[in-house]
């Protein structure tokens, strides 16, 4: 069983709530503003991410950092964070790892590193983005409401 405990950093779609790119390490001091930016690289090239759109983060010094300010820039990104000790601004990811937590971590034993990095994955792709449904999302699932936002683009092209 793994001693090792996992550094997630994830971009969540705050309309759809669903994880559009997560990034896992085991190296807790390591870099984890390298970590969150590669997270951020990896959701550039996968999806179209909006010219200014806003990555919103609690006020860890990995969020900081002149290095995130420049990745953020890089990709045209605004970066936005709450007043310190004001909890509820980061609340949607609060959520989420609360739910990852609850519904996976605690209740599994995983024999290697390799097997939660793939739990996680799964619970991810599979689970929270398509099965699992969202109060916030009116008890739909984000591909649900990704459905039929691009049926309504459609219809009003």
């Amino acid at each position: 069983m793994i001693t090792s405990r996992a550094v997630v950093a994830l971009l969540l779609h705050h309309y759809r709530r669903v994880v559009v790119q997560r990034a896992v390490n085991y190296d807790f001091a390591g870099a984890l503003t390298d970590l969150i930016c590669d997270a951020i690289t990896m959701a550039a090239a996968n999806v179209e991410i909006a010219p200014g759109a806003v990555f919103h983060s609690d006020r860890g010094t990995q969020y900081t950092s002149a290095q995130f300010a420049a990745h953020l820039s890089k990709h045209n990104m605004a970066g936005s964070m709450g007043r310190t000790g004001i909890c509820w601004d980061n609340a949607m990811a609060e959520s989420f790892f609360a739910a990852l937590k609850n519904e996976l971590i605690y209740r599994t034993a995983f024999p290697t590193q390799e097997t939660a990095r793939r739990a996680i994955a799964d619970y991810i792709e599979v689970f929270y983005n398509r099965i699992r449904l969202h109060s916030g999302l009116g008890y739909r699932t984000p591909q649900e409401v990704a459905t039929e936002y691009y049926k309504k683009q459609l219809i009003a092209a």
